[in-house]
């Protein structure tokens, strides 16, 4: 009996044992695979934070090859510690640069996007116009509100100003009749005021406050668009399928469209909305009037750019808008590349940001409210006005809309 209850009690001790090593064991295997776990978010939030600063690296090496004009190429990549980031750097459009850096730590990813562009806050470069080998045509009493550069000549009538400074490329060319609120660089300078400073080799008539003798040939200027992007544009329209009849949109209608190619013409009129959400491409006319409304899509561009294009004439009229999202940065960019001398046709106070012709002349009849115009040639009928907002960088102004190059959007996406 005795050794029957030692037995129990032995038993019992035992159990105990087991059940409290039981409990140590549960609680010591919880507390291991808390903290495992706690180390292990540990761990991956430190190493997302290295892909993080990696891509912030990533954007702080491309601003100081855009700054300081060292060489690069897009996309390009390079190591910092154990990670590795990938820059994008866009072409300009409107002044704008986007900047894409994505960080890249033992597979953890982090994406920075930042806008780069010409802010007018600071002046430190002027900018002005750009023009191609058309030049500049300026009927009676028609006025330019800012700087131009011209590969062609610049010939104005009677009651024609130019605010700011112009120059005119290539041996030969010529300012004839212009009135010139700054300076001006030219070859042949004929029947023209000068305000500022005339440097040029042969004065035909002209008045100015200074002359300086031309020691060299003005170098043309090529345009800041490429053929090949346009055909690259026209590459990414067309791979949102095809549209084979023309384009309607009036009275109240609003819609989304993009990417897409469109063979036929293009109409938005009445009060129409279009928001554009991809590249679009047009193989016949574009006419965008009557108070109309074609606007980058917020949440398909948000501060990027976007691209319409025309291979028929463009017609914008009648106080209609061709904007893009309105955040800083984000600029529709309209090109016709017609070759007739009405490429494009700008009237009755449109409201536009980029527009260029390659290849044809830019009309602009009354007012016209840009943010830039690039063209072969620009005919200002009479009384007409452009107002630039900015154009084309040259250290050679002295006056008008200006500024210098600063980051005005920097933020994680994806």
């Amino acid at each position: 009996m005795l050794n029957s209850q030692k037995n129990q009690k032995g038993f019992a001790a035992f159990y105990i044992t087991l059940l409290i090593m039981a409990v140590i064991l549960g609680i010591a295997g919880s507390i291991f695979i808390s903290t495992w776990g706690e180390q292990k978010i540990s761990g991956n939030i430190v190493k997302s934070s290295q892909a993080y600063y990696t891509a912030e690296a990533g954007i702080e090496d491309a601003l100081l090859r855009l700054e300081k004009d060292m060489n690069w190429s897009s996309p390009y990549t390079f190591n910092l510690g154990n990670g590795s980031t990938t820059v994008t750097i866009s072409d300009i459009i409107g002044g704008s640069r986007t900047i894409t850096s994505e960080g890249n730590v033992l597979n953890r990813l982090r994406k920075i996007a930042v806008v780069y562009e010409v802010s007018t806050e600071k002046t430190s470069f002027y900018y002005g116009a750009q023009v191609g080998e058309g030049g500049i045509l300026m009927d009676d009493g028609s006025a330019i509100y800012g700087n131009v550069f011209s590969n062609g000549n610049i010939v104005a009538g009677p009651n024609t100003e130019i605010t700011g400074t112009a120059k005119v490329a290539k041996t030969g060319n010529k300012i004839d009749g212009a009135t010139i609120g700054n300076d001006a660089y030219v070859d042949i300078c004929e029947n023209s005021n000068i305000s500022g400073t005339l440097t040029s080799s042969t004065t035909i008539i002209c008045s100015a406050a200074e002359f300086v003798l031309l020691s060299e040939e003005i170098a043309t200027t090529s345009f800041p668009i490429s053929q090949q992007e346009i055909d690259d544009w026209k590459t990414e329209a067309a791979s949102g399928g095809t549209i084979s009849t023309d384009y309607i949109l009036q009275g109240t209608q609003e819609t989304s469209l993009g990417p897409k190619k469109i063979e036929g013409n293009m109409i938005i009129q009445d009060k129409a909305k279009l928001y554009i959400i991809g590249t679009i491409w047009v193989t016949g006319t574009i006419t965008i009037q009557n108070q109309s409304v074609v606007r980058l899509d917020q949440e398909a561009y948000g501060s990027l750019s976007g691209v319409l294009i025309g291979d028929g004439v463009i017609t914008l009229q009648n106080a209609a808008k061709a904007l893009g999202t309105g955040e800083e940065g984000s600029y529709l960019l309209i090109i016709s590349t017609n070759t007739s001398d009405s490429a494009l046709t700008i009237q009755d106070s449109f409201e536009a940001d980029i527009l260029f012709t390659p290849n044809g002349w830019i009309v602009i009849q009354n007012t016209a409210d840009t943010r830039e115009v690039t063209g072969y040639g620009i005919h200002l009928k009479n009384n007409a006005e452009i107002i630039y907002e900015m154009g084309l960088e040259d250290t050679s102004f002295t006056s008008g809309p200006g500024g210098s190059w600063k980051v005005t959007s920097w933020k994680e996406i994806e």
